[in-house]
């Protein structure tokens, strides 16, 4: 039979319960297992304190990855494209905060908007671009109404 995983209040009960170095422990032996466990855990101990930092750090990321992109053909551009978004999304994920996705999100498409001419001529690329702008609409919808206005301006511009 398989293992059936706990509720997560069942989990959070039992960290409670453990020791402070069990809990280490436990903390450690996950990082073994995945590297995404590992960045996560890194955000947490070394990067949250400092969001501001991060989001800059995350562009200026974002940015050297379009730098390298292949235009030579639409499939290595594609591939690219698809790169840059796993990263900017696991970003997000890491901080967990709506307004970080959407202003990791608006960057990608401005970038995407500046350097990829071939969007306007191939049906994939400009898809790409336009599943980012409503997933960005679909966030700022549940933003604050002062950061929907911000927000809404911005992506008016794209």
């Amino acid at each position: 039979m398989l293992m059936k995983p706990a509720t997560i209040s069942e989990i959070k009960k039992t960290l409670f319960s453990l020791e402070n170095e069990e809990v280490i422990e436990l903390c450690l032996r996950l990082t073994k297992y995945k590297k995404e466990n590992k960045e996560l855990l890194h955000y947490l101990l070394f990067e949250s304190s400092d969001k501001t930092a991060f989001l800059n750090k995350a562009k200026k990321e974002i940015e050297l990855l379009f730098e390298e992109l292949n235009h030579s053909n639409v499939y290595l551009l594609k591939k690219g494209l698809r790169k840059i978004l796993k990263l900017v999304n696991k970003y997000a994920k890491h901080v967990g905060e709506e307004d970080f996705e959407v202003d990791v999100l608006l960057h990608f498409c401005k970038l995407f908007k500046k350097q990829i001419s071939e969007a306007k001529r191939n049906v994939v690329l400009s898809n790409i671009f336009e599943i980012q702008k409503k997933k960005i609409e679909k966030i700022v919808a549940r933003l604050h109404e002062d950061l929907q206005y911000d927000y809404s301006v911005e992506l008016g511009d794209l």
